[in-house]
């Protein structure tokens, strides 16, 4: 069986409701282990600005040099935003940060915030110039992974490197059947997780990043969980499924617009 990535270990909760994961004061990811740094090059941090500052809310994928995907949720209030490619470290300057200011955001238009269950989770933010795409190492093994920056316990610290942990799928007519997510769940989404480790707050809009013969493909965008907490008794975490919606993306950008795999791109059967 596949196994996906993401970095929590909660205790089992009980409500059903979802809950968007973007970040939050309360609590995002918990537990998993720091990734190696630069071992997910397409991975970025999609950060607003307060103030003088900016700070971290959500995760994103480079699928092209002047593109990200992120999650609809994560930018559909109107804010200053900026992504930053190459960090591992959100606290300190490594010296392989790109920091991009974004231009415009292009949220999916079925996506309605008062219905999460329509689905429609995905959003495309056009840079404001292209990244500088270097030849950093990949991992190399045949998991899946979905990797983003979280607290190391609930209520606890951000976690100011870059983490991974990994999630057993939910086929689709398990996640959608009565007692887990029931039609919740659509057959744009996927499903991953349920048990010890889940996505949580800071997670959103992140990758859901699985090896295909050998190269790394993006299958999903990190969308929501339950609203009890992150790991709660058959409610996975749910990912937008990227694939179902590659006819909008080549619509905004009226180009090739798929998967970013180590600088190529690729469909996703």
């Amino acid at each position: 069986m596949l196994r996906f990535v993401l970095f929590a270990t909660l205790a089992a909760l009980v409500l059903a409701e979802p809950m968007y994961l973007e970040d939050s004061v309360e609590e995002r990811v918990v537990g998993g282990e720091v990734a190696k740094p630069n071992s997910w090059p397409w991975q970025i941090s999609l950060q607003y600005r307060s103030g003088s500052s900016y700070y971290h809310t959500c995760g994103g994928t480079l699928i092209r040099a002047g593109w990200v995907m992120t999650a609809a949720h994560c930018v559909d209030t109107a804010r200053t935003w900026r992504v930053v490619l190459g960090d591992h470290d959100i606290y300190n300057q490594e010296g392989s940060e790109q920091f991009m200011s974004v231009s415009n955001v292009y949220i999916h238009p079925n996506w309605d915030a008062n219905r999460l269950s329509a689905g429609n989770d995905i959003a495309l933010l056009r840079l404001s110039s292209e990244a500088t795409l270097n030849n950093k190492v990949l991992p190399h093994n045949n998991n899946c992974y979905i990797s983003g920056w979280g607290r190391t316990q609930t209520g606890g610290q951000l976690s100011a490197q870059l983490k991974q942990a990994y999630l057993p799928v939910v086929d689709h007519n398990t996640c959608s059947s009565s007692g887990w997510w029931g039609s919740t769940v659509k057959t744009n989404m996927v499903c991953a997780g349920g048990g010890n480790e889940s996505g949580c707050q800071g997670d959103s809009g992140g990758p859901l990043n699985c090896s295909v013969g050998g190269r790394w493909v993006v299958h999903g965008v990190t969308s929501f969980v339950s609203s009890s907490g992150c790991n709660a008794y058959r409610r996975p975490t749910v990912f937008t499924r990227a694939s179902a919606f590659i006819s909008w993306m080549n619509s905004v950008c009226k180009d090739t617009l798929l998967y970013f795999i180590y600088g190529t791109m690729r469909n996703c059967t």
